[in-house]
């Protein structure tokens, strides 16, 4: 009796290759697929579920309601067409609120983004307390809008203010604060600043310590002083933090409220109109006059304006400050620097 000795059967070389099984995926499987590749959109997805609802419908429900002659107690309106942005545009009113915001706006801002910068770039400095002066400069941002008003009020008063006391005792004469356009921008513009400087320097602050701190090392040793380190390496760093800050300021000194609204114990812009913002003007008319489709039209042209100066600042922001500069130079004598303390390294380790 012979044993027959099984060998395994080769496939010859023109034959084709057996049909592969399709995998079957299971259940789990899938599972774990569509949750990493849905998970992250439904993380998000509350975010921008309530910002539907309490940001792009009422802004489109005001572009509706700015084309009609909208009754509240009715809830309906009846469609007008541009009739309501005519109206505005053609109210002297308007023009003079319009004045007085943009004023305020410059007093404000301007200065506003000086001081963050340079009172950011002290705080980024080695200096005692760090932590506290970092600190200290974020507490007039938590303080009341109210509370900030009445203090500035009572500091800018035409007859009793400490303000106009100070500058009898130098020998000047009294600045009517609540009575000349311009004194009244200055004194809300200084309540704004006041509010917003130390908020900025944060923002700022946080953008400086970001910044490589090899760049300043290779600057001081190529014999670049602070102030050209500070024009040649931090400010080109700045630039995404610096339209950011710009864009938020922007919209904010356009659209300011409470500053003008507790100037005075009326809240109406003046006497004379001589601080009516634009806020201001639409709340009147809004809440005062009971016109809501005019104070809708009024707060799209508001929009259209902050949208126009936003592009404006975003275009000058980005001329201004570049992206090249000292800090590509810088990389690159780094990295040379490095070969050549690499190399003589080696030689020394051949000797």
């Amino acid at each position: 009796m012979t044993a027959t000795e099984s060998r395994p059967q080769t496939r010859a070389a023109d034959a084709p290759p057996p049909a592969r099984q399709p995998r079957v995926l299971s259940f789990s499987h899938r599972l774990s697929r569509w949750d990493l590749k849905v998970s992250p959109y439904l993380y998000i997805s509350p975010f921008f579920i309530m910002f539907a609802i309490v940001g792009l419908f009422p802004i489109a429900y005001t572009a509706v309601i700015s084309f009609m002659d909208w009754d509240l107690v009715r809830n309906s309106g009846e469609f007008v067409g541009f009739d309501q942005y005519v109206w505005i545009l053609t109210q002297p009113h308007f023009w003079t609120a319009l004045r007085n915001t943009f004023s305020i706006f410059v007093l404000s801002s301007v200065p506003q983004l000086l001081l963050a910068i340079f009172i950011a770039s002290v705080l980024d400095r080695n200096i005692r307390a760090k932590t506290f002066w970092r600190m200290s400069v974020l507490v007039p941002y938590v303080v009341a809008p109210v509370a900030v008003g009445l203090i500035f009020n009572a500091m800018f008063a035409d007859k009793s203010g400490l303000i106009n006391s100070w500058l009898q005792l130098i020998g000047i004469s009294a600045i009517p604060w609540h009575v000349e356009p311009f004194w009244s921008h200055v004194a809300i513009a200084t309540m704004v600043n006041y509010r917003w400087v130390g908020y900025n320097t944060l923002i700022l602050l946080a953008a400086m310590q970001a910044v490589n701190r090899d760049f300043y090392e290779a600057a001081t040793v190529d014999g670049a002083g602070p102030i050209r380190q500070f024009f040649s390496i931090t400010m080109p760093s700045l630039k995404p933090t610096l339209i950011f800050v710009i864009i938020t300021s922007t919209i904010g000194g356009l659209q300011i409220f409470d500053e003008p609204r507790v100037f005075d114990q009326f809240g109406r812009g003046g006497s004379a109109q001589q601080w009516l913002t634009i806020t201001l003007y639409l709340y009147d008319i809004g809440w005062g006059q009971w016109n809501f489709g005019r104070a809708a039209a009024m707060a799209w042209i508001l929009f259209i304006i902050i949208l126009g100066i936003g592009l404006i600042n975003l275009l000058i922001t980005r001329t201004l400050v570049r992206d090249e500069g000292l800090r590509s130079e810088l990389s690159k004598r780094q990295q040379k620097q490095v070969v050549r303390a690499a190399k003589k390294q080696v030689k020394e380790s051949q000797r």
